[in-house]
């Protein structure tokens, strides 16, 4: 009998942990410090903020150095995973990350979202390809639905915008 690769306690994989964790840190970052009202005004109205004294540049800056770091460990997670450096192994993925973030409640206009919502879209998004994996429908069948909720989830956005304007 082959051994598990992790222990029997650890009930999910360790990177699964690991995006827990560093899901609830984020969280907590954007929710209970200045970086994250920040990075909230910034997304929201970059001159508006830079008005309100949010030194935009800096902020942003720190943004895209948080995002870079985990970016950065992501590739490691997916080395570790495949044992190989292969740049092209997640190349077609951008539209299925708009749309998990979309459907979360992040808005394409910028200042709106949160991580929860954002981690609820990526697993919604999951389970629509495992589904259509599982079903043996081939890949333009699977793109065609999930550009069909994009499009649906961004026609939502705006219309929840349109009303609270």
């Amino acid at each position: 009998m082959a051994k598990s690769p992790r222990p029997s306690w650890l009930l999910l994989a360790p990177g699964v942990w690991l995006m827990i964790v560093l899901a609830v840190a984020m969280a907590v970052l954007l929710r209970s410090t200045v970086f994250g009202r920040h990075a909230f005004a910034i997304g929201s109205n970059e001159s508006t903020a830079r008005l309100c004294g949010v030194r935009v540049n800096s902020a942003k800056v720190a943004i895209y150095a948080v995002g870079g770091l985990f970016c950065g460990l992501s590739g490691v997670m997916e080395f570790s995973r495949l044992t190989v450096g292969d740049p092209t192994v997640a190349v077609g993925l951008e539209l299925d990350i708009i749309a998990a973030v979309v459907i979360g409640g992040g808005s394409l206009s910028g200042g709106e979202g949160s991580i929860l919502g954002s981690m609820i879209g990526v697993f919604i998004m999951s389970f629509l390809r495992n589904g259509c994996t599982m079903m043996g429908w081939p890949n333009y069948i699977q793109e065609i639905i999930i550009g069909a909720i994009i499009v649906a989830a961004v026609s939502l956005d705006q219309i929840r915008h349109r009303r609270a304007a």
